[in-house]
């Protein structure tokens, strides 16, 4: 059986992070749609239906180029939660500003009064309270 598992996914795509997804996304979808929406469950189904349709294909490339955009949209949402989180850690230590001119985000430490904050980027001064 093993051997015959092997010689039916050579050549083949596979399972990839985005599968991985996928498949937990309709998972997720099948058990909602079971307890509320007939609609929920469908979506489920047809998601599940993509990812093996995924895990199937021969067209290798096509299917590693649907794998990049994903782990690009991935990180963009995990950094964004990192960012949060790292912030929330250091809410007590540092105030964080905004550049006036350019937008670029500026970390001050918390505690020294009044002072002049100059923006790396683009050399703007402004003064806050820190």
């Amino acid at each position: 059986m093993k051997a015959w598992l092997q010689r039916f996914m050579s050549g083949r795509y596979g399972f990839d992070r985005f599968s991985g997804f996928l498949s937990t996304c309709s998972l997720i979808l099948i058990v909602l749609g079971a307890l509320f929406s007939s609609v929920l469950y469908w979506l489920g189904l047809l998601l599940l239906i993509y990812c093996y349709f995924r895990i199937l294909s021969r067209n290798i490339q096509k299917r590693y180029q649907e794998n990049l955009k994903y782990l690009a949209l991935e990180s963009k949402v995990t950094g964004w939660f990192s960012t949060r989180k790292s912030r929330f850690q250091q809410r007590k230590q540092y105030h964080y500003y905004r550049c006036p001119h350019c937008g670029q985000q500026l970390r001050v430490p918390r505690g020294r009064g009044k002072i002049s904050i100059t923006c790396p980027k683009c050399a703007t001064q402004f003064i806050k309270k820190s």
